[in-house]
């Protein structure tokens, strides 16, 4: 969408932060479905999915239909090749944590914290102002140094290093796509049919890798659909198409703050100085983007001058 068109921003930031929250919550969840639940990280992925359709089905019936069947079409096209995007980033990230070490997995599945800001760039054919090309330096600043004090570069993680990355590549074709169906769908109309998408995806991947599905318990799985899934994704749904993609981008950097505070308070992992600096770099990356309404700047550049 034309930043122009962007719906107005109302409560899109207070959204944002309250849904990355839900979100940096999720590996918790999952570890918890499988120590007590005995479910895989890929079936935690499906249940998640699967529990939280019917009250999408539901929710989805409360929305207003904007234009023609005809109108809706492609955006409904567009929800469904969202939900495959979401359906293999919640594959590829969650076998990709067997494969390889926390830290390597939280950093490579996000890279869509500064993928999506530069495809948004990259639609829109602007160059970031000087305030935009400074966010982003310090948010990489201060994701590497939350996230990369304990990476681990070794041949025995290259698998699961990759599929992370691809994850995180995924997980921005996710929002790219979901950002045009929401052009003309609701939030929940949209997660609707994106979860559709998705669900047997996640089914078949679970099947052929042998990942446990049948719980043994179901409360983790009942609070990774409801705080991820259903608060999260719709929350960050609600937002996409009224903030630009750099805001979006730089925002899914609450995750790892979250996840690093989790680790402290849950499990005792120590804070160093490193991760109070990373944090410090990203909330000034988040409020150097604060103000939404303001439109991308309009120093357009041909695309056949990044070619």
């Amino acid at each position: 969408m034309h930043p122009h068109l962007r719906r107005p921003v109302g409560l899109a930031i207070p959204a944002l932060i309250v849904g990355n929250v839900a979100l940096a919550l999720g590996p918790w969840l999952v570890r918890l479905a499988r120590t007590e639940g005995e479910v895989g990280p890929i079936g935690s992925g499906f249940w998640r999915l699967a529990l939280a359709l019917p009250v999408m089905l539901v929710a989805a019936r409360g929305e207003s239909p904007q234009g023609t069947a005809a109108d809706r079409r492609p955006a409904i096209l567009a929800a469904l090749i969202s939900g495959l995007f979401f359906g293999a980033d919640l594959w590829a990230w969650h076998a990709g944590i067997l494969h390889t070490r926390m830290s390597n997995a939280t950093l490579f599945g996000n890279v869509t914290a500064i993928l999506f800001p530069l495809y948004g760039f990259l639609v829109a054919r602007t160059l970031p102002s000087r305030r935009q090309g400074i966010a982003l330096l310090l948010a990489t600043i201060g994701a590497g140094l939350l996230l990369g004090r304990s990476y681990e570069l070794s041949a025995r993680n290259v698998v699961g290093d990759l599929l992370c990355l691809c994850a995180g590549i995924f997980y921005t074709g996710y929002f790219a796509t979901a950002e045009r169906a929401r052009t003309m769908l609701g939030p929940w109309t949209m997660l609707r049919w994106s979860v559709i998408a998705s669900l047997p995806l996640l089914l078949a991947a679970a099947l052929l890798l042998g990942d446990p599905i049948w719980p043994r318990v179901w409360w983790p799985l009942i609070l990774l659909t409801a705080g991820s899934q259903i608060l999260g994704q719709g929350l960050m749904m609600y937002a996409v198409v009224r903030v630009s993609s750099l805001v979006m981008g730089l925002m899914l950097l609450v995750q790892p703050v979250v996840a690093a505070t989790v680790g402290w308070v849950i499990y005792g992992e120590r804070l160093t100085l490193f991760d109070l600096v990373g944090a410090a770099a990203i909330a000034a990356a988040l409020l150097l983007v604060r103000d939404t309404r303001r439109p991308l700047p309009a120093r357009r550049i041909s695309l056949n001058s990044i070619s």
